[in-house]
């Protein structure tokens, strides 16, 4: 029980949002003791509790946790245009996205501004994903924390990568460190 509140605790994956990094019943490693001193960084994997307000087809979805990536830190200027992701006026290489997939607003919003303490959160299927493209920005305190390894089935045991962005300019200043959240064992995909 300390162990899965402080230290890291199993999700599995519900919905198909972020294939083909992660598959739906997959189960995943949920890291939540590093990001108290380790900040989140673009790319990660995050499990979060969806801020109200979601427009998902279940009502109980919002005290489901969601599986998706990092693509906004704060202070970050996002936009989509044409079906990719720009930030801060440059073009992200996203090489994770589902095959033929593009990214396209789920509203008329297609430029946010991510606060501080918040982060802009996508899934890999962006065709299927409910993310901050319908919710907006997430509270860093709605991280329960980083997926770092996924674990089963045992076929698919692999550390996930974090990708890294050499030509993007500088990150925004970290925010503060996600807020401890033992949550539920599973995580929607949405």
């Amino acid at each position: 029980m300390v162990i899965q509140t402080f230290v890291a605790q199993p999700y599995q994956v519900e919905q198909q949002s972020m294939e083909n990094t992660l598959l739906p019943h997959q189960y995943v490693l949920v890291d939540k003791l590093t990001p108290r001193f380790d900040p989140y960084k673009r790319g990660d994997i995050v499990v979060f509790t969806p801020p109200g307000g979601s427009s998902s087809s279940t009502p109980s979805s919002s005290s489901t946790p969601y599986i998706k990536r990092v693509i906004g830190l704060p202070g970050d200027v996002l936009d989509l245009r044409n079906g990719h992701v720009f930030i801060n006026g440059q073009e992200i290489s996203e090489p994770y996205v589902h095959p033929g997939d593009s990214t396209e607003p789920k509203s008329s919003l297609h430029h946010w501004v991510v606060p501080p303490n918040a982060l802009f959160l996508m899934g890999d299927y962006r065709k299927v994903s409910q993310d901050s493209r319908v919710f907006g920005p997430v509270p860093i305190a709605n991280i329960i924390g980083r997926a770092w390894l996924r674990y089963w089935p045992l076929d698919t045991f692999q550390v996930l990568a974090t990708p890294t962005y050499p030509d993007l300019s500088p990150l925004a200043p970290a925010a503060s460190p996600a807020a401890i959240d033992p949550g539920p064992i599973h995580a929607r995909a949405g």
